[in-house]
């Protein structure tokens, strides 16, 4: 079911400054900021030549980046996001499995335009997975 590795997501209290660090000290390419106001984040894409870094910072006080934030004031490893042929199916899947799908179960358009959910840090030891259709 799972794919490669889309992108692994950095929650980052200042985008400026993480942006400048990943561009100007480890020589990435980076994205323009995206604000995503659905998501309640603010995101910079890391290009690698074999997956991207997402840098979130959030959006408002209500962003689940914010809280994360609180419990995490310099930052750190928010979800890794997995590449799925049909999301639709592995949802499916996964919920006959026992596997929680966040939110109400059905697909949202995610950064890159594509749809994407996410699953329950419990079920997979402490680690928020994304799923993003191809």
């Amino acid at each position: 079911m799972l794919g490669r590795i889309n992108h692994i997501a950095i929650a980052v209290p200042d985008l400026a400054a993480a942006t400048e660090s990943y561009r100007d000290i480890l020589g990435a390419a980076v994205s323009q900021p995206q604000a995503l106001p659905e998501h309640g984040v603010t995101v910079v894409f890391v290009e690698l030549p074999n997956s991207k870094v997402e840098l979130l910072e959030p959006l408002g006080s209500d962003s689940p980046i914010a809280a994360f934030l609180e419990k995490n004031p310099s930052g750190g490893m928010h979800h890794i996001c997995y590449e799925v042929a049909d999301i639709m199916n592995a949802r499916d899947r996964l919920l006959s499995a026992g596997a929680r799908v966040l939110g109400n179960g059905e697909p949202r358009i995610g950064a890159h335009g594509k749809p994407v959910l996410f699953l329950h840090p419990k079920d997979f030891f402490g680690t928020l997975i994304e799923l993003e259709q191809l």
